[in-house]
């Protein structure tokens, strides 16, 4: 295959697998959100912040998300839709293919570090073949890199203690 083809593979993995549906911010439109080309990827926005949590709501039986469907927020806390544009700062460009399968495998950041939360399906893609799992990988290198840092994620007892602190 091609390194072209392998590109277009990885789209339409991309593009069949949803991955715009969190990691591409939104845009309004008259048929409700839809993802914003021009921030293809680059996940949740760095500039924007999410409301108060009902912590104990998300304990028990509720989920929330922003408008964009880049932000969630339940029992584990609140998460963010990383940047996986190729941007060598703010997204995966300085990740190899290695780490990739890693991260996508084992549900780990950067294939060693923090757990990667939900609603990442990491455990779906766990069981693609290596070659699809190579043309994502392939297709995510190839757009675009946008400079966007992704707030990191807010574990349930710091969401709790902010809720608190607030009073």
């Amino acid at each position: 295959m091609s390194h072209e083809e392998l590109v277009a593979r990885g789209k339409y993995l991309v593009n069949y697998g949803g991955c715009n549906d969190c990691h591409t911010p939104k845009v309004m439109t008259s048929q409700g959100p839809l993802p914003d080309s021009t921030k293809l990827l680059s996940g949740h926005p760095a500039s924007m912040t999410i409301g108060p949590i009902d912590t104990a709501v998300t304990a028990t039986t509720w989920l929330y998300a922003n408008m964009g469907l880049t932000a969630w927020a339940g029992p584990w806390g609140v998460s963010y839709a990383a940047n996986i544009t190729p941007d060598d700062q703010t997204g995966i460009g300085t990740w190899t293919e290695e780490i990739f399968f890693k991260a996508m495998r084992e549900g780990k950041y950067f294939g060693t570090g923090r757990p990667l939360l939900p609603p990442m399906p990491w455990q779906s893609l766990a069981g693609l073949k290596d070659e699809d799992l190579r043309a994502i990988f392939a297709y995510l290198k190839s757009i675009k890199p946008i400079n966007n840092k992704v707030p990191d994620p807010v574990p349930r007892n710091m969401v709790e203690r902010t809720i608190k602190a607030r009073g």
